[in-house]
Formats: C-alpha cells, sequence, structure tokens
C-alpha cells in the first residue's frame, strides 16, 4: 500500500476539521476560525484554533498542533493507517492498496463490516421492540439509563433459529457464516457419503446484545447474555477475519481518547463491569474478551498509557486472573511500563461498589492500586507456609524465577535487587548502615570507626570504639568457611572490593591473619582505581600470609566463583554482598540477644521475654542462613 503525498493532501483538503473534532469537543465560530477549550490540557479559557482553510489546529496553551490525521492519532488514539481509512471512508476515498490480493480482502472485509453494522442495526431493533421487553427489565433493574443503552448500542437477538439470518438474507448464508453470526452445521455426516444439509441457524438467541467494536469504532463481534437459565452465561462471536478475541479490547473505541483526559486505563473483568462504570463517570475502562490477558492485549494497553490498573474482584478468581496477567507482563516489562493492581471488596463487582458506596469509594480503591512487584511479593508470601528453612529457601527460588522471567535487563536487575532486600528484611536483622557511610565520608561523631591516612598517606583500618563487646567473626566452623571463601572470592577478583568495602570495613574478624589480610584488600582498593590479584599478593609480602593467600588460589580451594558464576560479574556480586550481609549481621544480633536477655532477667516481663525469644528466632534463622551459605553448591 502506497500513500502518495499528494493523496494525503487530497484526504486532508475533503476533511472538514471543524466538523470531525466538533463530534468530540464543542467548538464556536470565531470570525474565519473555530475556538474550543483544548482537548489535550485542563482549561476555562478557550485557547485551542481550528483552521479549516489551512487544515490545521493549534492549542496556544499546551502547544498541540496537527492536522485531520493527527488528529485521530493524538485525541482517538488510532494507529496511523486506521485513522487514515476512518478518514477516507468519511471523504468517500479509495485507500491504494498494495496488490489485487491486499484489494480483494479489503473488499471482503467492508462486505463483512456491512453484514456486522446491519446485524447491529437489527439487534437495536429488537430491543425496542415487543420481543426486547425481558431485556429492557434486565437493563432498568441493573440501574442502566437510556444514555448508556444508547452510547454501548444495546441490542437483544429473538429467540428463533433464522430471525437474523431471514433479516440479513441479502448478504448471503456464507458472509454471515464468516461474520460468526449464523452457525453452519456439518454439511455431510461423519463417516458417511452423501448427506442430508442441515440448515445454518443464528449463533445468537434469546440474549441481550453487546457490540464489540474496533478502535475505529465499527462492530466486528458480538457478545450475548443470557436471559434466565441455561449456560453459557456469556457467549461471544468465535474468532472471524474482522475479529480476534486475544487482540481485542472491550470499549477499546471509547476508553482511547478517555484515557487522554484521565491519564489511567481500567482493566476490568467484562462488558458489565465496563459499563457500570461508564455510567459513574469512568469511561476509560475496558475488558478482556472471556479471557485471559494476553500479550497482545498488555501492548495494546500500553499504547494508552504506561501503567494500566487492573482491578479485578476480591475473590479467589479475581485475584487469580491478576496473577495470570502479572505472570504474562514479565516478558514483556520495559522500563516505565509496568501494571498495577486494584482490589475491589470481597463480594463486590464494581456495579456493586458504586451503588452501595458512591463512585467516590471506587476512586478510592483505584488510587490504592499496588505496583506490579507488591502484588508479587505479597502473592509468593502467601502461596506456601514460611516456617522451615526449606519452605524460606523454597520463596527464594519462586522469586528468583520471577525476576528470570523478566526479558529486559535493567528491569530485571532492580527487581532481582528489591526481592533480595524484601527477603533479607522479612529473615535476617538489618544492620545500620549508617556508621559505616560514615567511615568512608568522614562524617558523623562521637566513637564512629573510620578508615584514615596514617602520615605517609596510607589508609588504615578503623579501630573500634572503646567498650565494644560485640563478638568477632569467625569463632564458629561454618562462619570460619563462608569468610575465607569470600576472601578467596575478592582475591580472584579484586575489581569487587571496592564496591562491597563499606559492608566489609563492618567486618569485626576473630582470625588475626584474615582481619590483615582483609585490611590489606581494602587499604588497596583506596590507592588504587584498578586492583590485580599480584598486587595484593605484593602487598601482603612473602611470610605467612602471602602463603595463606596463594592457598586460597588454589584450584581446589572453596570459594564464592565456580565456573559459571566468575563469568557473571553480576551475580558474584549478589552473593558476595549476600554473604557479607549476613556475616555483618552474626555479632550483632549476638549483641542484640545478649542485651534482650539481660532485660529480662532485670524485670521479667512478658514485653522483656517477647523480644528475647523475638530476637532468639533471628538468631536461629541467622545461623541457618550461614550453614546454607557455607555448605552452597556454589562455595566449592
Amino acid at each position: 500500500m502506497t500513500l502518495t503525498p499528494q493523496w494525503l493532501d487530497e484526504l486532508r483538503a475533503r476533511t472538514s476539521l471543524s466538523t470531525l473534532i466538533g463530534k468530540t469537543v464543542k467548538v464556536t465560530k470565531a470570525g474565519r476560525e473555530y475556538k474550543a477549550c483544548c482537548p489535550f490540557h485542563n482549561e476555562k479559557t478557550p485557547s485551542f484554533t481550528i483552521n479549516d482553510e489551512k487544515g490545521f489546529y493549534h492549542c496556544f496553551g499546551c502547544g498541540a498542533h496537527g492536522d485531520a490525521i493527527r488528529w485521530m492519532t493524538d485525541q482517538r488514539g488510532l494507529p496511523f493507517m486506521e485513522a487514515v481509512k476512518e478518514l477516507a471512508a468519511a471523504a468517500s476515498m479509495d485507500v491504494p492498496a498494495a496488490d489485487p490480493r491486499a484489494a480483494k480482502r479489503a473488499e471482503a472485509a467492508k462486505g463483512l463490516h456491512d453484514a456486522m453494522a446491519a446485524a447491529q442495526a437489527f439487534f437495536e431493533e429488537q430491543l425496542g421492540g415487543i420481543d426486547g421487553g425481558e431485556a429492557r427489565a434486565y437493563l432498568q433493574k441493573r440501574g442502566m439509563t437510556d444514555a448508556t443503552r444508547r452510547a454501548f448500542g444495546f441490542g437483544f437477538s429473538p429467540d428463533g433459529r433464522g430471525r437474523l439470518k431471514t433479516a440479513l438474507k441479502e448478504f448471503g448464508e456464507p458472509m454471515l457464516v464468516e461474520a460468526g453470526l449464523l452457525i453452519d452445521p456439518e454439511a455431510l455426516e461423519q463417516g458417511k457419503g452423501a448427506g442430508k444439509k442441515r440448515e445454518s441457524y443464528d449463533r445468537f438467541r434469546g440474549r441481550l446484545m453487546f457490540p464489540i467494536r474496533d478502535i475505529r469504532g465499527r462492530v466486528i463481534a458480538f457478545g450475548g447474555r443470557i436471559l434466565g437459565a441455561g449456560e453459557p452465561k456469556y457467549l461471544n462471536s468465535p474468532d472471524t477475519p474482522l475479529f480476534d478475541k486475544g487482540r481485542t479490547l472491550y470499549n477499546i473505541d471509547r476508553a482511547s481518547p478517555a484515557s487522554r483526559n484521565t491519564g489511567r486505563v481500567i482493566v476490568v473483568e467484562g462488558y458489565m463491569d465496563v459499563i457500570a462504570l461508564a455510567q459513574a463517570g469512568f469511561g476509560e475502562a475496558v475488558a478482556p474478551l472471556g479471557t485471559a490477558l494476553t500479550e497482545h492485549q498488555i501492548e495494546r494497553l500500553w499504547k494508552m498509557v504506561e501503567v494500566p490498573i487492573l482491578c479485578f474482584d476480591g475473590d479467589s478468581a479475581g485475584q487469580k486472573a491478576a496473577i495470570r496477567a502479572a505472570t504474562r507482563a514479565l516478558p514483556l516489562l520495559r522500563p516505565g511500563h509496568s501494571l498495577c493492581f486494584a482490589t475491589l471488596p470481597p463480594g463486590q463487582d464494581p456495579d456493586d461498589l458504586i451503588r452501595a458506596s458512591g463512585a467516590q469509594a471506587m476512586e478510592a480503591v483505584l488510587n490504592a492500586a499496588e505496583p506490579l512487584i507488591e502484588r508479587l511479593w505479597s502473592h509468593e508470601l502467601s502461596a506456601m507456609p514460611l516456617e522451615t528453612p526449606e519452605q524460606k529457601a523454597a520463596l527464594k527460588q519462586r522469586l528468583r524465577a520471577i525476576t528470570d522471567a523478566i526479558a529486559h535487563p535493567d528491569v530485571r536487575a532492580h527487581y532481582a535487587h528489591e526481592f533480595r532486600e524484601r527477603y533479607d528484611a522479612r529473615f535476617f536483622a538489618r544492620r545500620d548502615a549508617a556508621p559505616a557511610q560514615q567511615r568512608f565520608q568522614g562524617g558523623g561523631g562521637g566513637n564512629a570507626a573510620r578508615w584514615q591516612r596514617d602520615k605517609r598517606g596510607n589508609w588504615k583500618a578503623p579501630i573500634p570504639p572503646a567498650g565494644t563487646e560485640v563478638r568477632a567473626i569467625g569463632a564458629s566452623g561454618m562462619e570460619q568457611r563462608l569468610l575465607r571463601a569470600v576472601l578467596a572470592a575478592l582475591l580472584r577478583h579484586p575489581a569487587q572490593i571496592a564496591p562491597h568495602r563499606e559492608m566489609l570495613s563492618a567486618l569485626q574478624i576473630g582470625d588475626p591473619m584474615l582481619a590483615q589480610m582483609l585490611a590489606a584488600m581494602i587499604s588497596l582498593s583506596f590507592r588504587k582505581e584498578t586492583v590485580e590479584t599480584q598486587a595484593l599478593l605484593t602487598i601482603l609480602g612473602q611470610g605467612e600470609l602471602y602463603n595463606m593467600a596463594k592457598g586460597m588460589l588454589r584450584a581446589d580451594a572453596f570459594t564464592l566463583t565456580p565456573d559459571r558464576m566468575a563469568t557473571d560479574p553480576d551475580r558474584l556480586s549478589r552473593d558476595l554482598e549476600e554473604a557479607i550481609r549476613v556475616m555483618a549481621q552474626g555479632p550483632e544480633l549476638e549483641t542484640a540477644l545478649v542485651e534482650a536477655t539481660k532485660r529480662f532477667e532485670s524485670e521479667f516481663s512478658e514485653a522483656n521475654f517477647a523480644e528475647q525469644q523475638r530476637i532468639r528466632m533471628l538468631k536461629a534463622d541467622h545461623d541457618r542462613r550461614v550453614a546454607e551459605l557455607a555448605q552452597s553448591e556454589d562455595i566449592v
């Protein structure tokens, strides 16, 4: 398909811009031009000007500027070709076809669109007639106004096998079957020769009808709700050349321009939810069509806003649907684009909530929407018990599976970091990072320990403050093993020292040789931007410390850097950070436990006993975590 500049200029010339814009915005004549309140930003005094002669609009308030095509893409949210096709149809112009086959497909689609429009007119007529009494009563019971009925084009399919087929006979049965309006039984019975041909019949019978429109507002399918008993409760058109339920969102044609005014899109579970919200003033609502939210639908939503709101029922089915959507979105996430989740009160849908508490209650639910990461975290926390080390380790595996599903590297890294922080905060005591930060910035006061230069300009390790009674690291075999693994990893990859030296400097190491080795590493990282293993060995000299370091560098020595990790600096950095943090927490927890025990012994109260037991449990969890890390398959 080739759209020449001349053809596009002709399209613009045949389009009355003021009439086009006047379909959605109130315009007033002002001399040779038209004025309106700008639809792209909120204003009370009109600064939006439309010039039919020149064929453009301009807002002197926000700078919005464009022609008829730009209006359709920016205000209506249509893709470029959809905008061109709609304007061309209104101007009675034929869009150039790329080849005869494309022209034939376009002609066939035009016939299907005509059939769907005729079916919509038939259903609307039936709703207003004698047969539609029960459907009208249902709408009245649901509180649907006449304005809502007209806006959404409600209709009724009479309970007969051939009423629609007869009304639309001029289109022919093959086209009506292709459009999904008729069901064509098999022409021949299975396993037999020529048999009696069975008559085609109406797909929708005895149902309240909801037209499903594309982004251009054309009817492409129908949904029907049964009135009274029967199954299925809702019935949708099958996939057709016009309709792909996995790519279509109900009410997309009305919600797209509405979202430009509100800056949001609300995704709910079904037709009636969308309609109830629209009647209450939330015109930016859409719904999937009988399936879980698909990747194509998520991408369609992101063309409207960067973070759509998924608002599902608070029952089990609604929350499962939310998690399915969250999981499906993970590979698609990219900077700025995500989902958030609003949960309705249990047992209520949007209509129930609005009827009971008004539109402000619905607004409060939407304002309380939680980010995607919150929904994933809370779901995994509640998925299984978290009482044993094995259950806690399983949680960590599930969180890792979530991050592994994210394709974008930056988004994946931030999710991994956020989950790691939350996991540690829940199962391990936090340490106060402020003193460590002060050590490097020279800030703080009192007895805060700091690395300082001596007279020769060399960096010296901090002297612990007077009165410190924190137990040194390395008293137990597992702690010693983990500490040596960390130091071995730093010897193999000295570039990792600087990123972690703040945490490393907080470690109180009981073994003098290991403490001296770590101090030398940190000191060298201050003096040189690029640290190499050989430079570290040179500083350690030729004595016992040097021999210990050489032993750590042997191929069979245990370390945090097996082959698969050594080639992944991010993985190595994350594992080092976790190991160092866990080691630092041990002495702090032990000190806290000693202090809590003293308080309990001096004052036998329930509060003091509960605090002692809480810290005792944290300490037990910490010891288990040290053992897990020290025995990990990554330490070889």
